[in-house]
């Protein structure tokens, strides 16, 4: 059986039609970490997460893209709980072999990732530094989820990217 963390970190989830209703189709056997709930402050509570994380065989990293990036708690997490000698580096080895996956929803429809769009590039161009970060942990790194166009999704598509989410998550803890 397999242990999954998801690292939830979504800085308004009373705002949001996405989020909210994925992580309410996060089955029980799922760890939540929700950040801004956990860490209101900032103030990361390192060993805890680490603990998490050493535990956990698959990892998920879900939040909407703002400004291309992470929402602002979860790179302070990234920077607080990474560290030299315990994620990288010499001796750092808690994550080797790990996986990790990047669930997240952009406002703007698919097309407007692409060279021609007005985002310039697809989104996994925005998404290489938590790809490297994996490639530097020694995880191993799997195509990200994405719903694009969030913004002007209907209720029901919202409703169909969660259940593929809940699907999806199913299926990873029942792999061996």
């Amino acid at each position: 059986m397999t242990s999954l963390l998801v690292i939830y970190a979504h800085p308004s989830p009373a705002r949001s039609r996405v989020h909210e209703l994925l992580r309410e189709h996060i089955p029980p056997a799922v760890t939540v970490h929700d950040l801004y709930r956990r860490y209101p402050d900032f103030d990361v509570d390192v060993d805890h997460e680490q603990q998490a994380l050493a535990a956990a065989t698959h990892v998920v990293l879900q939040f909407p893209l703002q400004w291309y990036s992470v929402p602002p708690l979860l790179k302070a997490w990234l920077d607080d709980v990474l560290l030299l000698g315990w994620a990288y580096g010499e001796g750092g080895q808690a994550l080797r072999g790990k996986t990790l996956t990047v669930v997240t929803s952009a406002g703007g429809p698919l097309a407007a990732y692409e060279p021609t769009g007005s985002n310039r590039y697809s989104l996994e161009v925005f998404l290489r530094p938590l790809e490297q970060t994996a490639h530097l942990c020694g995880m191993h790194w799997q195509a990200p989820h994405v719903l694009y166009a969030a913004d002007r999704a209907s209720q029901a598509e919202i409703m169909a990217y969660a259940t593929h989410y809940q699907t999806w998550l199913n299926q990873r803890i029942t792999a061996e």
